[in-house]
């Protein structure tokens, strides 16, 4: 009997721990949601603020994806904690408020700039990733990470990233709409959302520091003529994109010899590489000596005509046609 007792209590024990645990764990989860959503109204909130918009309730619950109800309880909390003040309308953050919107905002861009440069993850996929990281990295880790990356002042769709002192260069350009037909440019910004419009980008291949000429602009769109190659953005599209004027392009928006036009034995001078060309990819043909100067010359070629084999700096370099056609010669 002492022994049946004993054993009973022993896995009751160990049921009430693991329920214990268990709870604990749930306790935890639920802690780290309510975190993530008080973070995002703050970045939100900084949003608008930074884009001279007013933020309400309505703004917050549509953003957040919840219930009136329930978003009114998050900016309740935010303003227990001093985050925000609300005057029955619009909402604004406090000093303390800007410096943890912009916290978040720093982590989120930085790591979307380590994207970019340091992983072959997809374009469309940077924001998503992004958005999940930056409520995960400490500011001691984003100062590492800042550091390994250079510093950068902007992440890879333009968007100006926050100092560890909490400032912020301003934002670059106006809107693609704004610029004549004849007029140069070069794209400083493109919105990553809707996603659906950033694709259209990313397959147009409009990309911050791409130089393009307008060739036409009406209230359908804009007609752009880019690194030899003509299209057309539809007004929603190029409302997403902002840009400067361009006086001396340093690849001509109608340039079109690259690699791939050479022929087996003929040789070219590299005068640069497409902006469409980045991250890794960029990266990998600068480690293999093409940049500005760099003679090179085509010297095999597989049966199918994919890839080729180009003498760069005395060594026999294959390059698949997409990469060849990035790179523009003389």
């Amino acid at each position: 009997m002492e022994i049946i007792l004993t054993i009973a209590l022993l896995v009751g024990g160990t049921v009430a721990g693991l329920l214990w645990r268990k709870g604990s764990f749930l306790r935890a989860i639920r802690r780290d949601k309510a975190r993530v959503q008080l973070e995002d109204a703050l970045k939100h909130i900084y949003d608008c603020e930074y884009n001279r918009l007013a933020c309400t309730l309505e703004s917050v619950a549509g953003t957040l994806a919840l219930t009136p109800d329930k978003a009114s309880e998050v900016i309740a909390r935010l303003n227990a904690l001093q985050l925000v003040t609300h005057d029955g309308r619009e909402l604004r953050l406090t000093e303390k408020g800007r410096d943890d919107a912009l916290r978040v905002i720093r982590i989120h861009r930085l790591w979307e700039r380590y994207l970019a440069d340091e992983t072959a993850v997809r374009e469309q996929d940077w924001h998503s990733d992004a958005d999940k990281k930056e409520h995960l990295l400490t500011p001691q880790e984003a100062g590492e990470l800042a550091k390994r990356l250079g510093h950068p002042p902007f992440d890879p769709h333009g968007d100006p990233i926050p100092t560890e002192e909490g400032v912020i260069p301003a934002q670059r350009g106006k809107p693609l709409l704004d610029f004549h037909a004849g007029e140069t440019l070069k794209v400083t910004h493109v919105e990553d959302e809707p996603e659906a419009v950033f694709a259209l980008l990313v397959r147009e291949k409009i990309f911050p520091d791409v130089v393009a000429k307008v060739a036409a602009n009406s209230r359908k769109g804009l007609e752009l003529e880019t690194e030899g190659r003509m299209i057309f953005l539809s007004a929603i599209a190029a409302a997403n994109v902002r840009a400067v004027a361009f006086e001396q392009p340093d690849i001509a928006p109608e340039a079109s010899k690259t690699l791939l036009s050479l022929r087996l034995g003929e040789s070219g001078r590299v005068i640069g590489i497409s902006h469409t060309c980045r991250g890794v990819q960029r990266r990998r043909l600068m480690d293999l000596g093409i940049v500005p100067g760099t003679e090179v010359t085509a010297e095999l070629q597989s049966v199918s005509g994919d890839p080729v084999g180009y003498n760069i700096r005395g060594a026999t370099i294959a390059l698949r046609r997409q990469q060849a056609e990035m790179v523009f010669i003389e």
